[in-house]
């Protein structure tokens, strides 16, 4: 009932365990918090939180227009909603490494397991267009390193993102990743990956877990999880799905509605009542104080 009774802490020293284990966590992105209550009842490892998708929430492109604030909140809403790990997308840290310090602690403190920081340029574009800036290796480490030094629960994953394959090269995307764990990243986000050759050459060159994007319509090829966790990934991020699919299903609805006058075509393709009341726990509140909550439920 409410919120999760597990701890930002307790979540962090799960994550960081799982982390040494030899098989791939796999975190699907919520896009609300209800969702993240459904990505938990299936049985899943964690929750992503990603920034396209809090950007697309918004009615805004994925090209650095939210604001700290925005995804904390967010952050903050969904974290609390579950008993899993929640990592969360905050871009190159919303400025300056004074800005990145105040980045991480204000997401430690809405209950986030771990963040990543990328090296785009501020402002940066979604990981899998073309026509992305880096900034510079001193830039890139800077941030890493006011992320590491800023945290104050040690078991806080800072993971380091690097977008510089799609624009130096798979050589310069190797370097980048060994010279943001020399700086204090726990984890490597490598962003668009070609292939899995590539994915396992990353993976071998630090000595830190790393994350695969395995996001639809992108530069990467959606690999099977066994595929990725035989090369050494780690993680498995399916950022923006659930908010794909279930906008696609809004809009089949929408349509069905101009063309048949009703949804009834479209009911075995619903959530039933009875399932939301399951997943929000209504009989939870209902046993709360029935002087209060006194209603009763319908199937």
């Amino acid at each position: 009932m409410l919120y999760s009774t597990t701890s930002p802490a307790d979540k962090r020293a799960r994550l960081r365990e799982r982390l040494a284990g030899d098989e791939p966590l796999l975190f699907p992105g919520a896009f609300n918090p209800l969702s993240a209550r459904l990505i938990q009842d299936k049985e899943f490892d964690g929750v992503y939180i990603s920034g396209a998708v809090i950007a697309a929430d918004l009615g805004l492109p994925d090209i650095g227009l939210t604001t700290l604030t925005e995804v904390a909140g967010r952050s903050q809403q969904i974290a609390r909603m579950t008993d899993l790990p929640a990592l969360v997308d905050a871009d190159t840290g919303f400025g300056e490494p004074m800005n990145v310090a105040r980045t991480v602690q204000t997401l430690e403190d809405a209950g986030v397991a771990g963040l990543h920081i990328e090296d785009q340029v501020n402002p940066k574009r979604c990981g899998h267009l073309d026509g992305k800036q880096v900034v510079d290796a001193s830039t890139a480490t800077r941030r890493i390193r006011a992320a590491a030094d800023a945290r104050r629960d040690p078991n806080l994953l800072i993971m380091a993102r690097t977008d510089i394959r799609g624009v130096h090269g798979f050589d310069a995307a190797v370097d980048r990743a060994k010279a943001l764990v020399d700086a204090g990243a726990d984890a490597i986000f490598p962003e668009a990956m070609r292939d899995l050759a590539e994915f396992e050459a990353i993976a071998r060159a630090v000595d830190v877990p790393v994350l695969a994007n395995m996001t639809e319509f992108g530069k990467s090829k959606l690999f099977t999880t066994s595929q990725l966790a035989a090369v050494g990934v780690s993680i498995v991020i399916f950022p923006v799905s659930l908010l794909r699919l279930a906008m696609g299903a809004a809009e089949r609805g929408l349509e069905t509605i101009r063309r048949e006058g009703s949804l009834t075509s479209e009911l075995e393709n619903m959530q039933h009542r009875a399932r939301l009341y399951e997943l929000v726990d209504y009989a939870g509140y209902n046993h709360f104080d029935t002087d209060i909550f006194n209603f009763t439920l319908e199937r």
